[in-house]
Formats: structure tokens, sequence, C-alpha cells
């Protein structure tokens, strides 16, 4: 559905992305994980066909990204910062206009209006509405047409936790549909929860591929555990070791330690400076 082969791209003299190959599989959610300026939105761009590679290949629907045609973006959404909308109209004329040329009924966009909590302000000016709101309105739109591929660039960026998670319902029962979602986030929780498969990204390069789970089973500390005492000491121990302090009357605690996706994300990029 989509695949990357050593694409590379430099804005002067500053390097966005370096020699980077994935590949996304349809009916997934693949996350693209990193901070700000890792490269998520260049790599976005041009698997959409609005910014031109240095070098390598980019494919979407069978094609070379850079040869998609405009009937090909009725298959495709976008929700990102390089999408505009009409700042002047209301919240419901920006959504009602995108429905009609995607031959979508109305009652479906007023579905997600309540669904997002956004029926109450579809008459405010799209000029007027705060960050969270802005990207609700841009999701909307960007599912509307119940596209083949979606690209999401921060999608719950300025939500709170439960809008958030009605976002990853949503992309969830899109996914289930067969829809193949690609997904950028700097918010590893959020990776872990719903990506099928994940790439972490620093600096243009990819540090890391492959499930959530895969990934942190290769860099947590399967072989020890965490003992602690009811006086508040703890103590690490290998597991076998920590055999033996089961059941002792002086012992509050035992787990074992697995690090999060954040963890993992930290240390390698560390590790990665000093290569």
């Amino acid at each position: 559905m989509i695949k990357v082969d050593n694409l590379s791209k430099r804005f002067g003299n500053k390097i966005a992305l370096e020699d980077i190959s994935f590949d996304i599989k349809e009916g997934e959610i693949f996350g693209f994980l990193g901070p700000s300026g890792a490269g998520k939105t260049t790599t976005i761009n041009i698997l959409t066909g609005q910014l031109s590679q240095d070098s390598g290949k980019a494919y979407i629907l069978n094609k070379e990204s850079n040869q998609l045609l405009p009937s090909d973006f009725l298959n495709i959404g976008i929700m990102s910062d390089t999408v505009g909308f009409y700042g002047k109209m209301t919240v419901y004329k920006n959504l009602q206009f995108f429905a009609k040329y995607h031959n979508v009924s109305l009652d479906k966009l007023d579905v997600l209006l309540k669904e997002l909590e956004l029926f109450e302000d579809k008459d405010k000016k799209a000029e007027k509405l705060s960050t969270g709101m802005k990207q609700r309105m841009l999701l909307i739109r960007s599912i509307l047409h119940h596209p083949k591929i979606l690209f999401l660039d921060e999608p719950t960026s300025g939500l709170d936790p439960a809008l958030s998670n009605k976002v990853h319902d949503i992309l969830l029962n899109l996914k289930n549909e067969g829809t193949t979602i690609f997904l950028t986030t700097h918010d590893m929780s959020e990776a872990t929860k719903i990506c099928d498969r994940i790439s972490l990204l620093n600096s243009g390069h990819i540090l890391e591929y492959g499930s959530p789970q895969e990934i942190i089973d290769k860099y947590s500390q399967q072989d020890k555990a965490v003992i602690r005492f009811k006086n508040g000491d703890s103590i690490m121990v290998s597991q076998a070791e920590a055999a033996r302090y089961l059941g002792g009357s002086d012992v509050a605690s035992v787990h074992t330690l697995e690090n999060t996706l954040e963890d993992i994300f930290i240390k390698i990029s560390e590790d990665s400076k000093n290569v």
C-alpha cells in the first residue's frame, strides 16, 4: 500500500531525511514517531506528492508519489499543517463543501460533528476556533469520504484525554473497515495503544522499526527485577535471585523491569549521538 526506499531530503544544509526505508501494509495503523523537526511532516509531504525528494523512491496506491493524479486524492485523506481551510467560513460550511465534493451525506457529517463534540460549535467561523477545535475539524474533513489511505500529522495534539480516546476509537474503527493509516506523533503512549507497527525517527534517521511490543521486548531488562521492602528500601536483582525474596515478611512488592517506548526512544536517541 505504501513503500519508501532509501528516501533522502535536505533543506539547504539541514538533513530532513537520510536514506530511510519502510513499508506499510494495507489496513494497518503505522506510527511515525519522533520529536518536532525529526522529519515526520516532510515524509507525509513527499508521500502525498506535495514535496519532491532528493533521492530514493516513495510509492503509494501502486505508483510513485510524484505521479499522483487529482483523481487519486479521492482515495486519500490528509490532516496536517499544510492542509488549509476557509477561515471566514463556519465550521459547518467548510465541512459541507468537502462533503458535497466527495458525495457524502450531511447526516454522516452531523454524526462526526457530534462524536467529536463540534456540533454545538458548527456555526463558528473556522478562524475563531481553538487549536483543539481546528484539529477536530481537520480530522473530520480527512475522514469524511472514508479514504483508503489516511495521513494524520499529530491528530491528538491539543486534545484532552477524553477526546484523544474518541479519536483513537474512530481510527481503530477505520482500520477495522480496511483503511490504511499513517500516523505521526510524539506521544509514545498513543503509539503503543493503537499502532500495529512503528518507526522511531530522529534527525531524519530511522532508529528502530517494528511493532511496539517487539521494540519494547528488545530493550526491556527482562532478567532484572526490583524488590521493594516495607521499610521503603529497594534493590535490583536478577529474576533468579528475586525468587528467594518471594513470600518474605519484609517484602512489599516484586516486579520485573519493562521500558516504555519513551524510555527506549530517549536511550537510543542519546546512543545515536555518540556513534
